[in-house]
């Protein structure tokens, strides 16, 4: 299956990486890390060097309990990076945001793809990609970042994100965006319990009957931490093991932060 995002190919033939690249100082495993403008282009080209085949980049902390910003600080960080991967490579660039002012910029800018944690709920945000041609994750999120995770309740986690994300996709494609250009997200660690999280980890199979790639981030994050019981700089191991385990039940995009060493074990997962 190749997905035409914007103009640019994403071959999920087999499974493939989507370095995270979040240009912001308060993510929750490598804000300020890349929040310099020269660092996170650097970072985003060693990332497709390593074998990322599509970058994601991030100007909104969406962690749990983070604050919102506005729509001009978060196009200040991340148009500029964007402008320049666009220019200089030639894999797809997607961004990260929930907000259809900023969707509408980056998609005038180049973008190739929208990942959108609150699956284009933001008014407007449906019509923003509706009018362009690039793909886009609809993601499920409990309540918003600020609250997710205040003691988030299902009666069956798995049937009603996949409820949620079949209503999603009856939106986008009544407002003509091909479902040729979706992509799901369940949506870990938003507004779930570490239960909730290793339910949809354990029947992740699930979604893939909704009929679309299925884009999947585990990477760093607490539900590893939880398990393992360390903090998110030592969760390489752990979210390597999520990810080979998110591809057996039918994930076909990775997002992660450690990409050299996710590629090599998707390659591994791949030859068997």
């Amino acid at each position: 299956m190749i997905i035409d995002c914007g103009g640019r190919p994403l071959n999920l033939g087999s499974p493939v990486v989507m370095g995270v690249l979040n240009v912001t100082p308060d993510s929750f495993s490598d804000g300020g890390d890349h929040f310099d403008t020269s660092l996170a282009i650097e970072r985003g080209i060693t990332m497709i060097s390593d074998g990322a085949a599509i970058v994601d980049i991030g100007g909104e902390s969406t962690r749990p309990g983070a604050e919102p910003v506005s729509i001009q600080q978060e196009l200040d960080r991340v148009l500029p990076v964007l402008e320049v991967l666009v220019a200089e490579v030639d894999v797809p660039i997607s961004v990260d945001t929930r907000h259809a002012e900023v969707m509408a910029a980056v998609i005038d800018a180049g973008a190739g793809m929208i990942n959108d944690v609150n699956a284009l709920r933001d008014p407007g945000a449906v019509a923003a990609v509706s009018q362009s041609s690039v793909a886009v994750c609809l993601m499920h999120m409990h309540a918003n970042p600020e609250t997710m995770q205040d003691n988030p309740q299902y009666s069956d986690p798995v049937q009603e994100i996949y409820d949620f994300l079949a209503v999603r996709v009856s939106a986008a494609e009544a407002a003509g965006i091909d479902r040729r250009r979706l992509i799901l997200d369940p949506g870990f660690g938003f507004g779930k319990t570490l239960n909730h999280n290793l339910q949809l980890l354990a029947n992740l199979e699930r979604f893939s009957t909704l009929g679309f790639p299925l884009l999947v981030g585990l990477s760093r994050k607490s539900m590893i931490g939880e398990i393992l019981g360390v903090p998110a700089s030592e969760r390489l191991y752990g979210s390597v093991a999520a990810a080979v385990l998110a591809v057996e039940r039918g994930a076909q995009i990775i997002r992660c932060h450690d990409v050299a060493e996710t590629c090599q074990a998707l390659k591994v997962v791949a030859a068997i």
